[in-house]
């Protein structure tokens, strides 16, 4: 049978390949994304707080639990779903734990972009280009961060994911289940998975019992965490939390942390033009507005707090929320010069705009976290634990253990004698007192005990009391004297019988340590884990996580 045609209408000849608009949509988004890899592998890393990671990891491949010390229930880790993601893919045989996570890091980042400019690409319906994508490859804390050893690259593939599964309005248990993760991924990025979950319900309109059951799904792993959490560490919160103070409230730190960010690279031109694209583009859609909301409120939480240490690192969750629904915006006459604006931004920023600090080395107040490690260890790519051992702080301290024949207390003099000194103990293992402990502790035995004054992984400096004005993220500090006095016997170094550290106040910390509600501190985390001491735990977990005491041993002791 032959097929009609209609006299006189037009031949529509299909466009090539090369002409179609979705071709160079997908093009333009492939280019960005290997761009990003490019740039983001050209600065690989293993930052020490990431290495700190990789210490749980191998405690829980030795079968040790997801503990940083043998026989020490400390939650040293503040992402529960990273630490387990490594220890997952730490049972595949092959590269070592530390590029195990800087690869991993590196591929959760992209899929992270990815998702996020497939999810715009959705949003608009209409071929785009990439242009908030370029603020991710130009800004070098998104780069440095995407191969540090920490969740950076978890949390931007966790939000973009979030943000495609909302676009796609497909799967509302789905959905909910992964929004859900936020607490997992980050304690903070709850804020972002309780936004989501408002836009989900505001999308489907559910009736209030199938509501209900997308809010079970969602809540059902972070809540059996959490009932875990308190049962086996004592705590609310992961300890790292304890020991940075996340509940504080340092408004004026904070601000200088955000502009520490905004004025190097002069954030507020990209941010204005594409504000002013997506009005042009009528963006006043609800998928619009949670992500600003969830952006302002991650912002809002870490500027309350007082920022952090590391440049940028902490307002990056924040800042890549923001970008999603501009991650990729409609070329037209109206954007095109808006576009191109934020493209030459993208070029002298990623090229040429740097902080002030980039070449100074410090570690004072806010750093540039991986400049100071390639610098601090002659390594422009220190990724290896064992590249650490050029760094005079970390290979004395890996010598000082290999050093030590018997069961000891380690302690590190700062002041005209810098040396590591020996304190008896009866305890049958070593114990050292460490600072910038990452390194260190993926160098030693998993047997010896690791307690930095910092509080990260140590129960007792956790619950201290921080020094006024202390720099951001790291400002706990217990002196030696209390990790002499809570594990060794005696004030005489056995070194020849060197006395480096007052007497009396290594008798007031041994004093203290029965006051201030330190005993069931210890207790919650080196007491056998019994069906009564987890219920114990869990029971007593929120006044425990309310306990501080005195860093300074003297005050401490007047109990």
């Amino acid at each position: 049978m032959t097929a009609a045609v209609t006299v006189g209408a037009p031949v529509v000849e299909p466009l090539p390949w090369y002409r179609r608009p979705l071709t160079w949509t997908w093009t333009a988004g492939a280019a960005v994304l290997v761009l990003y890899a490019i740039l983001a592998w050209q600065r690989r890393w293993m930052s020490d707080d990431g290495l700190l990671v990789l210490r749980t990891v191998r405690q829980i491949l030795a079968g040790n639990g997801p503990v940083f010390n043998v026989g020490e229930r400390v939650e040293a880790s503040t992402s529960p779903l990273w630490t387990w993601l490594l220890a997952g893919l730490g049972t595949i045989p092959g590269p070592p734990l530390e590029w195990v996570a800087v690869i991993t890091g590196l591929l959760c980042a992209v899929g992270g972009l990815f998702f996020g400019l497939d999810g715009a690409r959705r949003l608009h319906d209409s071929p785009v280009v990439p242009a908030g994508a370029l603020i991710v490859c130009a800004l070098p804390p998104f780069r440095d961060f995407a191969t540090s050893g920490l969740e950076s690259g978890l949390a931007m593939l966790w939000l973009g994911l979030c943000w495609w599964l909302l676009v796609r309005e497909k799967a509302p248990v789905a959905t909910a289940v992964v929004l859900g993760l936020g607490p997992l991924v980050r304690p903070d990025l709850a804020l972002f998975s309780i936004v989501g979950f408002g836009a989900l319900v505001l999308l489907w309109r559910p009736r209030v019992r199938a509501g209900l059951g997308w809010l079970g799904a969602g809540i059902a792993l972070p809540v059996g965490y959490q009932v875990f959490r308190m049962g086996f560490y004592g705590l609310l919160v992961p300890n790292t939390a304890l020991a940075k103070e996340a509940a504080d409230t340092d408004w004026p730190r904070g601000f200088e942390y955000l502009l520490d960010l905004f004025s190097p690279y002069l954030l507020w031109i990209p941010l204005l033009l594409l504000v002013i694209v997506a009005a042009l583009t009528h963006l006043s859609r609800l998928l619009v507005l949670a992500p600003l909301v969830a952006g302002l409120l991650l912002a809002g939480y870490v500027t309350r707090v007082g920022g952090d240490f590391m440049h940028g690192r902490m307002l990056l969750p924040a800042l890549f929320v923001v970008l999603l629904p501009v991650m990729a915006v409609p070329l037209t006459r109206r954007t095109v010069a808006l576009v191109a604006g934020v493209a030459v931004w993208a070029v002298i920023a990623g090229g040429w705009l740097r902080v002030p600090y980039a070449d100074k080395h410090l570690a004072v107040s806010v750093t540039d976290e991986r400049a100071y490690w390639s610098w601090a260890t002659g390594n422009e790519h220190p990724v290896l634990a064992t590249d650490y051992l050029s760094h005079d702080v970390v290979r004395r301290a890996a010598e000082a253990v290999d050093d030590t024949r018997a069961p000891a207390v380690l302690a590190y003099s700062y002041g005209e004698v810098k040396q590591w000194f020996r304190f008896p103990t009866d305890r049958p293992y070593v114990t050292m007192a460490a600072d910038s402990m990452g390194a260190i502790s993926n160098m030693v035995s998993l047997d010896v005990r690791i307690h930095d004054g910092y509080g990260l992984a140590s129960d007792l400096a956790a619950h201290s009391s921080s020094i006024p004005d202390g720099r951001p993220g790291h400002s706990k500090w217990l002196v030696a004297a209390w990790e002499i006095a809570e594990a060794g016997r005696g004030d005489l170094a056995t070194d020849g019988q060197v006395r480096m550290f007052k007497p009396a106040e290594i008798d007031a910390a041994r004093r203290a340590l029965q006051c201030h509600d330190v005993p069931e501190i210890l207790a919650s985390t080196r007491a056998p884990l019994t069906l009564d001491r987890f219920i114990d735990n869990f029971t007593g977990s929120v006044h425990r996580t309310e306990i501080r005491f005195p860093r300074d041993p003297w005050t401490a002791s007047t109990c």
